[in-house]
């Protein structure tokens, strides 16, 4: 059975509330992607037709004619451009909300709107990011969190991190076969169960120029990379050895590979935002719910000026409901 989508307030104070009225307003006519978002319905009732629901279930029933709101009482309403840190409790409340109802099945999937971490740190918020948040809070009490996997799509491409906010200094240290090993899984996995691809073939990228030229411009394709690659390919996913990541991507614009594993952030955001930039989507792999995101922050000096483009979540939507009826076809 089809449930609506758990839309995240975010930052009240950043492009947020703007985002999501819009994305309500192109998307209203199409009952397939209907939505409920959690936060105050102050944010969006002056400036269109909104209904407070009491069940996530109202929320397909109304969407066409109204925004459908899951209510956070006793919220402040900051201006538009100005982050608040009273807000910090009902930001973080209306994630929190969001995961529970969908690890409940009460929703199909959460799409979070941008959040800035550092107005959150003061009200108890202690996880390095967004994703890690949402993977501590799909653990059990007896299990440790899943490992979370960033994939970022547009323009063509899926790519997946190996490091993500880490220093490049740092982020090569960090890179291990066993690692790359389980990342490797999650994606294969991810690729099955949430797009549809029954046979995904996948590259991991190089981290050196001309990926290493054999040990020639560095040693880690060798040592660390192609080793995990030989044993990905050994229980039966098709992945590549390291490939110079300054021609992968076009290889996987002509249908060569499925998605791509980059090794550091940039090395894969900079493709996705060069070819999408408006209209690029972040997903997490390796949670037992659907979480996607629109691939931009909390645009402060957009939201006050009135000019934040919606691209970015629509498309995020769209693929939040892409990947739930994937993986129930899958189940």
């Amino acid at each position: 059975m089809t449930k609506p989508l758990a839309l995240t307030m975010g930052d009240p104070a950043g492009v947020g509330p703007q985002i999501t009225m819009a994305a309500w307003q192109q998307l209203r006519d199409s009952p397939e992607h209907s939505f409920f978002v959690i936060g105050a319905p102050e944010l969006y009732a002056p400036h269109m037709a909104v209904e407070v629901i009491s069940h996530p279930d109202d929320a397909s029933d109304i969407f066409r004619k109204a925004l459908p709101v899951l209510a956070l009482a006793n919220m402040p309403i900051p201006a538009l451009g100005e982050p608040n840190a009273d807000t910090a409790p009902a930001i973080i409340a209306a994630i929190e909300t969001a995961v529970s109802l969908c690890l409940d099945g009460q929703a199909d999937a959460i799409v979070t709107n941008p959040i800035n971490k550092a107005l959150l740190y003061g009200a108890g918020f202690k996880h390095p990011g967004h994703t890690e948040f949402i993977a501590a809070l799909c653990a059990s009490e007896s299990e440790a969190p899943p490992q979370p996997v960033m994939l970022l799509t547009g323009g063509g491409l899926r790519v997946a991190l190996a490091t993500i906010h880490a220093p490049l200094r740092e982020a090569c240290d960090a890179l291990t076969t066993p690692a790359l090993v389980s990342l490797g899984e999650i994606v294969s996995t991810a690729m099955r169960q949430d797009f549809g691809i029954f046979d995904p073939q996948i590259a991991f990228t190089g981290l050196n120029p001309h990926a290493g030229e054999g040990g020639t411009i560095g040693r880690e394709e060798i040592d660390i990379i192609n080793p995990a690659a030989e044993q990905l390919r050994a229980v039966g996913i098709n992945m590549s050895d390291a490939r110079s990541a300054d021609t992968v991507f076009a290889e996987a614009l002509t249908g060569r590979f499925d998605a791509i594993i980059a090794m550091t952030h940039d090395q894969g955001l900079i493709p996705v935002k060069t070819l999408d930039f408006w209209g690029g989507v972040n997903s997490t792999l390796g949670l037992p719910i659907v979480r996607t995101s629109p691939d931009h922050g909390t645009g402060y000096d957009a939201a006050a000026q009135g000019n934040a483009r919606p691209d970015s979540l629509i498309a995020a939507i769209k693929q939040a409901r892409l990947m739930t009826d994937n993986r129930k076809r899958t189940a």
